[in-house]
């Protein structure tokens, strides 16, 4: 079916080369005239770029000249030219696609080309590699044809300092890792000052190793994780605390809207027990919301009827259906509060800061393309996934690598017998082989096998990246055998010795499939570069997991019956088609895997891009007024409307309202319930508000604008900081639990999205009623300091795999 329709509609990706060779033609065309200019004419190509580019030209227009320009530059620089291949693929990445090119095609100066036109807008192009020694060797290298012609280039290592960073991203060209990338951009999600921010917007990104970063760690967030500040003995001294107080004459309470407050009186008291002065200043900012959640915890939340305790465990019960509600936990400190209130263990605060997914944070960019020289068999989840289209780029020279077909042996033990005497047979004739395993145990036991029959030879297997990529590089000399983890030393080009092309060229063992056939062909892409010779091989077992899946138990009482011996083999095409197939099935199940992981991640995605943008307008904004007003205002409508929400005034909560207003925002006294009497909900709203701004601007006066200025920004920026750490943690639980929901025969997704919606919504109503009394009760003395809710030197990064236990350990072994 699909040749037939290649054959009415043509092959997409042909035609593509097609329309894209024209422009190559284009660019040949102007290559003696580009040969012909000075050094200091070829560098002058970049103002010209740039001043057309402001006179309303377009990258578009200027790609053909910018391009002869950079491999000009590169024949003088680096003394390579080029291929028209290379120009193919640098095009299809400045049109945001993924350029699928076969190992030893040159991608790292391919990137150049879109690097360079990019970075002429001015606005930073960042290229993304898997590891910080490739990151280094290619900003230094290609950083040559940058500078060569004018441009900066930076680049962003982990550790670096704050002002080195902003260094390397103020560049017209940042090289650096992915991990580094996102981390970055979480850090500066939390800084106190928008000076301290390091990155600017997210314009144009190039992944080397595309595959790698947005396939294979697609399911690994990055977490910065920090000690909270909060002690555990606080919500048990809270809670001996409120238990000593009266109601009404310590604190009113508001079972509506489940606040409390506490009185004149209830203040004083806890400034006696607390040994503080003054329980509003920002110093004692914890203590005093422990308070109110110990409050909470003691006078509204009931148990048995809010929640339940089982198992020295805390469930929440659903109040619409009465069902528990395994794994949520409440947010703002008061699950911590119901545990010490109920003498039970109390679970440590909030420890994970900040987090994203690669899948987020790539799909920031406004513009993503990526290298690498396996991408077709991960089409689909690119193009659904990120809106990336691959573009398969033609050998810049015809493939001479013979691909053999499996050969299966009824033992594992049977197999590497016969790897190794394949190694030893292709070693005598000096022939170099490269054999690749999945994990490192597998490459140990090979390495034991091989000094016992005197072979001498290097293991590598994913732990150093600058000894790897010499010794991989080294791995195509006459005689060398070089075991290898399947990604050990990616990136690095493996160029054959002298009269190794007559032996044959380089020789690929792989000693197993791996689940995706994306790693076996990287895996045979090592050999056969630029038309070299080369030749690939795989040595299955049926005790190998992938053949397991495919039910080998089959094949080996077939085996056993015909009488096969450990170390006799079988090829056959069948057995070839059959783990492809099972592999396929794979790949489909770990792509499911990863659109599940992101459509939970979408739902605190879309949370996490509404509080970072409000937080930087925060940041940025000198005058944050009207955004406290704000806050204050819904904070009003909320208290009304949850007292009068009866359609008989006579049944309004009035006394309530007044309680509440001034217990959060005014003074004792400050408005009573006569005063409400007799007006719509609107008028009374308006009544408050007015009453609240102008207590405001008194306070305004009587301490100074600026001081208010920077103190309305200590308020929001803690509040929005404390509060959103919390709700991290509160979406983690619930996550966690979730899938336990599936059991009462409701979808796990739809109920994470509506419940993280509601939470999402508790969470701003709880910031804003936060800020409100703060900035209206607050006492300001002095000049207020921002504060970190947690301190940097306690904070830590990781980029754990959300994958069972089990995974993330195979991770650490060296699994791929």
């Amino acid at each position: 079916m699909l040749g037939i329709v290649k054959k009415i509609f043509g092959d997409t990706n042909e035609r593509d080369v097609k329309r894209l060779m024209k422009t190559v033609d284009l660019i040949n065309k102007m290559e003696p005239d580009f040969s012909a200019l000075t050094d200091e004419q070829l560098k002058g190509k970049t103002e010209e770029f740039r001043s057309r580019l402001e006179q309303g030209g377009s990258l578009d227009e200027l790609l053909p000249e910018a391009y002869a320009t950079v491999r000009e530059a590169s024949k003088r620089v680096l003394g390579k030219r080029h291929y028209d291949v290379q120009l193919l693929g640098g095009m299809a990445l400045h049109e945001g696609k993924i350029a699928e090119m076969k190992t030893g095609e040159g991608k790292t100066l391919v990137g150049t080309l879109p690097v360079y036109l990019n970075a002429l807008a001015g606005r930073g192009v960042h290229v993304v590699t898997v590891n910080d020694y490739l990151a280094q060797r290619d900003s230094g290298e290609m950083g040559q044809i940058y500078e060569f012609l004018g441009m900066t280039v930076g680049l962003n290592l982990s550790g670096m300092d704050h002002g080195a960073k902003q260094h390397a991203y103020a560049c017209d060209i940042t090289y650096g890792t992915n991990n580094e990338f996102g981390f970055d951009y979480l850090r500066d999600n939390m800084v106190l000052y928008k000076e301290q921010m390091v990155q600017r917007p997210l314009q144009f990104c190039i992944i080397d190793e595309v595959d790698s970063i947005l396939v294979d760690e697609a399911r690994t967030p990055l977490i910065i994780s920090g000690q909270a500040q909060k002690s555990t003995q606080l919500y048990f001294a809270a809670d001996r605390f409120v238990k000593t107080l009266g109601i009404e004459e310590d604190y009113t309470v508001d079972v509506k809207v489940k606040s409390v407050a506490l009185t004149e009186n209830g203040v004083s008291k806890a400034e006696n027990f607390f040994a503080v002065e003054n329980l509003y200043d920002q110093a004692n900012v914890t203590i005093n919301h422990h308070v109110v959640q110990a409050l909470k915890a003691n006078v509204i939340m009931r148990r048995d009827v809010d929640y339940v305790v089982t198992e020295d465990e805390v469930v929440i019960v659903d109040e619409f259906t009465g069902r528990l509600m395994a794994g949520r936990r409440y947010s703002d400190g008061l699950h911590q509060a119901i545990e010490a209130k109920e003498g039970i263990g109390v679970q440590n605060e909030s420890m994970t800061l900040a987090t994203i997914t690669f899948q987020n944070y790539f799909r920031m960019y406004r513009k993503l393309a990526g290298m690498t020289g396996t991408a077709k068999t991960e089409e689909e989840e690119f193009k659904k996934i990120y809106g990336l289209e691959v573009l398969q780029i033609p050998t810049n020279r015809p493939n001479q690598r013979i691909d053999t077909p499996d050969v299966v042996y009824k033992s594992v033990k049977g197999k590497f017998k016969a790897v190794v005497d394949e190694i030893m047979e292709r070693h005598q004739k000096q022939q170099p082989v490269l054999v690749g395993t999945v994990s490192i145990e597998n490459s140990e036991l090979l390495s034991e096998m091989l000094k016992r029959k005197g072979v001498k030879h290097k293991v590598l297997n994913a732990k150093y990246h600058a000894e790897e990529a010499e010794i991989i590089s080294r791995a195509g000399e006459a005689g060398a055998v070089t075991i290898a983890t399947n990604m050990a030393g990616r990136g690095t080009d493996i160029v054959l010795g002298e009269g190794v092309a007559e032996t044959g060229g380089l020789h690929i063992i792989g000693t197993e499939r791996h689940e995706s056939r994306r790693i076996d062909n990287q895996l045979r892409g090592r050999a056969g570069r630029q038309g070299d010779p080369g030749s690939t091989q795989f040595y299955l077992s049926l005790g190998d997991d992938l053949m397991k899946r495919f039910g080998a138990d089959n094949v080996l009482s077939m085996m056993e019956r015909l009488g096969f011996e450990e170390d006799q083999p079988i090829e056959s095409r069948m057995i070839t088609r059959a783990i492809e197939s099972a592999q396929k099935r794979v790949e489909g199940n770990n792509f499911d895997l990863r659109k599940v992981v992101l459509q939970y991640d979408d739902v605190m995605n879309q949370q996490r891009e509404i509080i970072y943008k409000q937080r930087r307008e925060v940041l940025e904004s000198e005058n944050i007024k009207e955004i406290v007003f704000d806050m204050i205002k819904p904070t009003i409508e909320r208290i009304v409307e949850a007292h009068c929400g009866d359609d008989i005034p006579e049944n309004w909560e009035l006394e309530e309202v007044a309680e509440y207003v001034n217990g959060k925002l005014l003074e004792e006294g400050a408005v009573s319930r006569d005063e409400l009497w007799g007006k719509e909900k609107e008028e009374i709203v308006e009544l408050l508000f007015e009453k609240v701004t102008t207590k405001y601007n008194a306070r305004e006066e009587e301490i100074g604008e600026e001081m208010v200025r920077e103190f309305e920004k200590v308020i929001v920026l803690r509040a929005v900081d404390s509060k959103w750490m919390d709700h991290i943690d509160a979406m983690d639980q619930l996550r966690q639990g979730i899938h336990l929901r599936a059991y009462g025969g409701t979808d796990p997704l739809r109920e994470y999205q509506f419940e993280g919606f509601e939470m999402f919504h508790e969470m701003i109503a709880s910031i804003q009623e936060e800020v409100a009394t703060y900035v209206m009760k607050a006492k300001i003395e002095s000049n207020q300091e921002r504060q970190a809710v947690v301190d940097e030197k306690k904070m830590s990064t990781s980029g754990e795999p959300s994958t069972p236990k089990q995974n993330r350990a195979s991770r650490r072994s060296g699994k791929a």
